[in-house]
């Protein structure tokens, strides 16, 4: 018998990472933090790489983590294994927000915390609009481009809507179906092919 075991094998698809893409980690990654994770990079250059795990949501709400925080309904995700003492953000809130980073069309990063808190206060703010991080994902120049090089990470386009959407670790399927039929046979093999 000869079966072809590379069908599971992740090859690249050729999508260089850039600010805005998705990182869309290969279905045996272990690890609780990467395991099935998409991850919107925030920052990319020479020097490395910034991201925030979108499909790792925590049953928590913002105002429980940090004290004195206004109560809020917006999500909170655990973002990645580096600073998991604090908290980061993205949303769609740009100019109201000095300090931010503009990740893609209508899409940010960060900003002065204590005007986000004034405009949670005043209502200004949809639970939609915005998206909580518990720590976040990093690189450091060189380490993204290696860890894709060995064919740990899938880089895809993403739009600003799918990113702010309530994505689960279920969502990590659907974006492999948006890679293409190459990697289908991703979506339904277990995480643990031992347990099959």
């Amino acid at each position: 018998m000869n079966d072809n075991l590379d069908i599971f094998k992740i090859q690249t698809n050729n999508i260089s990472p850039q600010k805005g893409r998705v990182l869309i980690a290969e279905p045996f990654l272990p690890g609780s933090y990467f395991n099935r994770s998409v991850i919107l990079l925030v920052a990319y250059s020479d020097k490395g790489a910034v991201g925030f795990i979108l499909n790792k949501k925590v049953d928590l709400a913002i105002h429980d983590i940090l004290p004195g925080f206004p109560s809020f309904e917006g999500d909170v995700y655990l973002g990645g294994p580096v600073s998991t003492d604090s908290i980061y953000f993205i949303h769609k809130i740009g100019n109201k927000l000095p300090g931010s980073i503009q990740v893609m069309d209508n899409l940010y990063w960060g900003g002065d915390f204590e005007v986000l808190k004034q405009l949670i206060l005043e209502g200004r703010i949809k639970a939609s609009e915005i998206r909580f991080f518990v720590g976040y994902s990093g690189w450091d120049a060189g380490q993204l481009e290696r860890e894709i090089k060995e064919d740990s990470w899938l880089v895809n386009d993403v739009d600003e809507e799918t990113v702010m959407q309530n994505l689960h670790p279920a969502s990590w399927a659907e974006f492999v179906k948006r890679v293409g039929n190459r990697y289908s046979l991703w979506e339904n093999f277990p995480e643990n092919p031992a347990m099959n």
